[in-house]
């Protein structure tokens, strides 16, 4: 495959998301010149089953890369200046289909709760260990293996092509790539590879004595690469006159780790949404948690690999709107900032986010959420400032278990999602943490992370090093050293978690 011509110095990057599909066009210096975004359609159906259509997938995609186009025409640019594109896309959701490029079911999503029995029977066997060990991961059915024995267990059509070598497994990634490129490239990368419960994080490959473990003898899955080399080409379907480098596939919450500067061990980021996803680099060798985190591959280049520990935060943007559509204490989620700083301290109320169970580190999947130390003396102003306190202790709790499983101390924290708007969170999370908590002002992370993957792999971006240097839009919340007070807060709140 041709290297791109200097004169084409623009990227395109894609992030497939599980409501949406995001692309950005972005410049040497990491600057968006043109941005479109499409809303993807998902079936909620009985028994916690979460499906969409691998076809409307694929075309949301080249629906979200035309309208990029067209902005970035509109902006004076020509799309033949592009020289590569990089994909981010939504982990654990998976396709199957056949050698035509066919699928053969619709695509499970992440959130899919039908091996829930298998998981059950799995762990029943004993294999808990054999898969901590291998993957890094647990049995469980948010990771796609234990929902593809499911797929091949209730569906015959699915089985027999298993069985006869015609079935071809998938992500998000590999299943677009498979399809932009025609069938002719059937790859993904390790970070994708490392959510699938298959990928043996010690020799990078597939795990065949867990394919076996999980029935799977028989099913095709895609080789594996770094998450920045060259993928395959693609034309969209003719959306581009020549076909463009595919220099970049990986996972979003991975692609948002890169985009945000993860690029030693002991930087992290979290983000801040409905829940909160924390990845922090641990360097060139995994470790094994034993206080309720994941490992997981963190991003890789040719030559080098870093591994990551990653906690995933149930309910943080959660509380907020639970506050403001079934309590109403708050008439938009912008006020709830005011109500925080109206009084001093929590007045002793802690909110404890069980709403849905808590994750990590405490995995606690049946408590229920509670509201303690109330008194006659307490107001709304207090619930509201401990519903934003919650989310910082939270992350503390995430960050305190990373420090001790890694042996290594947090240098900063990179934050992004929608809760970063909170000015309060920020302040009260860099106090807590005593680390410096940085903030973009760019909402499409993911997406940054796949682009500057895709340029290191052309060489838009000459390194890492560059790349650190680029801080477009970045500033940072510094703790406030004369904040004696909060650590006594978070040890009323480790109190409180204790009391089940």
């Amino acid at each position: 495959m041709s290297c791109p011509l200097k004169q084409k110095k623009y990227i395109l990057s894609i992030d497939q998301g599980t409501s949406s599909t995001k692309t950005l066009i972005v410049d040497g210096q990491g600057r968006v010149l043109a941005r479109a975004s499409e809303p993807l359609a998902t079936s909620y159906g009985e028994n916690g089953f979460v499906e969409q259509d691998p076809e409307a997938i694929l075309q949301n995609v080249l629906d979200s890369v035309k309208a990029c186009l067209a902005v970035f025409e509109q902006n004076g640019f020509s799309r033949n200046e592009l020289a590569a594109c990089g994909i981010s896309n939504q982990r654990e959701t998976f396709v199957v289909w056949d050698q035509k490029g066919q699928p053969l079911h619709p695509a499970i999503v992440w959130q899919c709760k039908r091996s829930v029995e298998i998981c059950g029977e799995l762990k029943g066997l004993g294999l808990e260990e054999t898969v901590s060990r291998k993957t890094g991961l647990l049995i469980d059915p948010y990771f796609s293996a234990t929902k593809l024995t499911w797929l091949c267990r209730n569906n015959a059509d699915i089985k027999k092509a298993i069985e006869a070598g015609q079935a071809f497994f998938g992500t998000v990634d590999t299943w677009l790539l498979y399809r932009l490129t025609g069938g002719q490239q059937y790859r993904t990368d390790h970070t994708n590879a490392s959510r699938t419960l298959l990928f043996n994080l010690h020799t990078l490959q597939w795990d065949r004595e867990l394919v076996e473990a999980f029935g799977l003898q028989g099913i095709h899955l895609p080789a594996i690469q770094p998450s920045s080399s060259l993928f395959g080409e693609t034309s969209f379907e003719g959306l581009l006159e020549e076909p463009l480098p595919v220099a970049a596939m990986i996972g979003d919450s991975h692609a948002a780790a890169f985009g945000e500067g993860c690029f030693e061990p002991g930087t992290a980021k979290a983000t801040l949404g409905t829940g909160c996803s924390v990845l922090m680099d641990i360097g060139s060798e995994p470790v094994p948690s034993h206080r309720g985190m994941v490992t997981t591959i963190c991003w890789s280049v040719p030559g080098r690999v870093d591994y990551a520990l990653e906690g995933v935060i149930v309910s943080c943007g959660a509380t907020i709107d639970w506050l403001k559509n079934e309590l109403g204490l708050v008439n938009n989620s912008g006020d709830i900032e005011a109500m925080a700083t109206a009084v001093q301290d929590n007045g002793g109320v802690y909110l404890i986010p069980a709403f849905s169970g808590l994750g990590s580190p405490h995995w606690q999947m049946d408590r229920k959420a509670a509201i303690a130390g109330l008194s006659f003396g307490s107001t709304k102003n207090h619930i509201a400032r401990a519903a934003l306190e919650s989310i910082a202790y939270q992350v503390k709790d995430v960050i305190a278990a990373m420090e001790q499983d890694a042996g290594l101390e947090l240098k900063e924290l990179m934050v992004n999602g929608g809760i970063t708007a909170n000015r309060f969170v920020l302040q009260f999370l860099a106090d807590l943490l005593d680390r410096n908590i940085v903030t973009g002002h760019l909402p499409d992370v993911s997406a940054l992370g796949a682009a500057f993957l895709a340029g290191l792999h052309t060489g838009q971006y000459k390194s890492i090093d560059e790349l650190k240097q680029l801080k477009a839009g970045k500033t940072a919340v510094l703790p406030d050293k004369e904040n004696e007070t909060i650590q006594n807060c978070y040890a009323g709140w480790q109190q409180h978690i204790a009391v089940k």
